[in-house]
């Protein structure tokens, strides 16, 4: 599927995320639809209803990750069905067999599994991340591993929107709703940081927006600790094109692009990134390819928030450009500190319809 600039309607491939003339995120052209899905017997069919589960069996010597639909890890969790991929993993809706809860399942590729030293900060990582529990935070319930080499994690299944495919379909959010969406986030990370834990791949495609029993919404943070090698390595080596095979890091710090050693305000940078992002539908940077707007997040300094939405008070403006500093001893110490200064330089110092919704 092609993807299109909904501002000058340059198309793109359909690996590509954002335009690299404006910094706008792309959308995907309508494609026709899809014939209905063939059923197990052979007919058509278009109901997403998982079918009966079959009996435990558990996973075969010879699997294939990308297909576990309708079989039973380790005797414990009917897989119902995919609910995404990605380069090093698989996710899955999973049951558990006993208690009937729901879960995501992420099956692990074979050839991460053969890492030995992305397992074994997995392994430590996910020990930390079973203490996450907190209500923005998609924490590890258990990491998995059977005979036959078959490395999964448990984690609960939260229903929602991605935060990608909502800026997509509203373009730009409103400041009195993108401000409790950087507190709730900011509040996740604080816990995450608290244990040691840097997240490393921040960014929409890994923030879900979950409804409260109340009605409001919740921006939960996902894909904590999970093996990401997201280091790049080096500024040169990742301005190749063998580099960005680990995908198109629109949402990463500088010291991460040039392969640094990373603290908590990495992830400062990326939070601050995605807020600009959510109030614009724009990153803060261009380039003629993405290459160059790599770059300009190494060496130049970030668009205004203010050239693309006047509306945006010039606290804010100032709020976002410290978060985006290159220097990460510019920029707010911590995810929290960043959130407080966002909300106040929003609320115009107490005052105003944040003053109130924040309780000042």
């Amino acid at each position: 599927m092609s993807m299109r600039c909904p501002s000058c309607g340059t198309q793109y491939a359909d690996d590509a995320k954002f335009c690299t003339k404006d910094g706008t995120r792309l959308q995907a052209l309508a494609a026709p639809a899809p014939a209905a899905p063939l059923g197990a017997d052979g007919a058509s069919g278009s109901s997403t209803t998982p079918r009966a589960m079959t009996p435990p069996v558990g996973i075969p010597k010879q699997f294939n990750p990308a297909a576990l639909t309708g079989q039973v890890l380790e005797g414990r969790y009917n897989i119902v069905k995919k609910l995404g991929e990605g380069g090093m993993s698989y996710v899955y809706l999973g049951e558990d067999i006993a208690t009937k809860e729901q879960y995501a399942i992420k099956v692990l590729s074979p050839s991460l599994v053969k890492d030995g030293n992305a397992m074994a900060r997995l392994r430590r990582e996910a020990a930390l991340g079973m203490r996450l529990e907190h209500p923005n935070v998609c924490h590890i319930v258990r990491l998995g591993e059977t005979e036959d080499g078959v490395v999964y994690v448990v984690m609960p299944f939260v229903q929602g929107e991605i935060l990608s495919d909502r800026n997509n379909r509203k373009g730009q959010l409103p400041l009195t709703e993108v401000v409790p969406f950087v507190q709730q986030i900011a509040a996740g990370l604080q816990v995450a940081h608290e244990l040691k834990i840097i997240h490393r791949d921040l960014k929409p495609e890994n923030i879900m927006i979950t409804t409260n029993p109340d009605g409001t919404d919740r921006a939960v943070v996902m894909d904590f600790g999970l093996a990401k090698e997201r280091k790049a390595g080096g500024e040169l080596e990742k301005l190749t094109a063998t580099g960005i095979i680990l995908g198109t890091p629109e949402f990463m710090s500088p010291e991460q692009l040039r392969g640094k050693p990373l603290d908590p305000r990495t992830d400062v940078y990326s939070l601050t990134l995605m807020t600009y992002e959510m109030l614009t539908g724009k990153l803060p940077f261009e380039g003629k390819n993405q290459q160059e707007m790599m770059i300009a997040r190494l060496r130049s300094d970030p668009i205004s928030i203010r050239t693309r939405r006047p509306d945006i008070p010039e606290a804010v403006d100032a709020v976002l450009t410290k978060g985006m500093a290159r220097n990460a001893d510019d920029r707010y110490p911590t995810a929290v500190e960043f959130a407080a200064a966002l909300a106040a330089a929003a609320g115009g110092g107490g005052g105003g319809v944040l003053g109130k919704l924040f309780g000042r």
